[in-house]
């Protein structure tokens, strides 16, 4: 039997960050209709079916699998089934896997339709009191502390909000090191357990939702997301990047030349840097 003519759909669809009601309508009658659903974890996706009274085959896609299921799905894509792509929850892709699903289909000429829904960093920032004209979204940062300050780094001369996921284990810690690299004084956002029945969204300094967040063990619970304020205007910008630069450059230079050399590069008053 020769193959259709017409491929399938790949939908990618997207579900709720907690409260189920969230869950579109178009959402609903997506993963009603499909051959099958790609689920990043079947147990959690057939939990979430089970609510809304559907029973839909799952396929296990995972970061440890995408790359051997995605040749599978592709070719049943081709043969005419329609499928779903789906995360634990929220927008699918949003750190989470699906992109080499996504880029496969593409490559083979199969159409890919979002089904848009819950996404919790754009539902943090639309409470936050941000900017929100221009993000930088950087997901989970790295687990380990030195990398998790490396990775921070670069970002503290950054002008645009930043958006970042952060797990109960480790929220304390990656507030303490954002307090250390942006600036004590910097505004930030941390929104806990959105959507859901304990959810709060604290906002104040950096220095200051670290303290709520150490006395309070309850505010240490659940899924995080931070958002953080740009460095305002060119000049902290510029004195963030110096200081970035002149840390890195101490290491294998006298501090004055690391300084001169750090201004130059950065534009930052030297005497900002190294005070003289």
């Amino acid at each position: 039997m020769s193959s259709p003519s017409r491929p399938g759909t790949l939908h990618v669809v997207a579900t709720p960050i907690g409260n189920l009601g969230d869950l579109s309508s178009r959402g609903l009658d997506t993963l009603r209709n499909v051959a099958a659903i790609c689920a990043e974890d079947t147990r959690h996706t057939r939990q979430l079916l089970s609510h809304f009274g559907l029973e839909r085959p799952l396929v296990a896609l995972h970061e440890h699998n995408e790359d051997q299921i995605a040749e599978r799905v592709v070719a049943r894509l081709l043969a005419g089934e329609s499928l779903a792509l789906v995360s634990d929850a929220g927008t699918p892709l949003v750190s989470d896997p699906g992109f080499r699903l996504v880029r496969a289909a593409r490559a083979a000429g199969v159409p890919v339709s979002p089904v848009p829904g819950a996404c919790a960093f754009v539902a943090a920032l639309s409470v936050a009191g941000l900017p929100s004209d221009r993000l930088v979204f950087e997901g989970f940062l790295p687990a380990k502390g030195n990398a998790r300050r490396e990775r921070l780094a670069p970002l503290a001369a950054e002008i645009r909000t930043l958006a970042f996921y952060e797990s109960a284990h480790r929220i304390e810690e990656t507030l303490a090191d954002m307090a250390a690299i942006f600036g004590a004084e910097r505004r930030a956002v941390v929104a806990r357990e959105l959507t859901k029945l304990f959810e709060t969204v604290l906002d104040g300094t950096l220095a200051d939702l670290h303290a709520r967040v150490s006395a309070d063990a309850n505010q240490r619970k659940g899924e995080f997301v931070v958002l953080v304020q740009g460095a305002g205007d060119d000049e902290q910008a510029r004195i963030a990047e110096g200081k970035r630069l002149y840390a890195k450059l101490g290491e294998h230079l006298p501090p004055s030349t690391a300084a001169k050399l750090a201004a130059e590069l950065s534009g930052a008053p030297r005497k900002a840097l190294y005070g003289g």
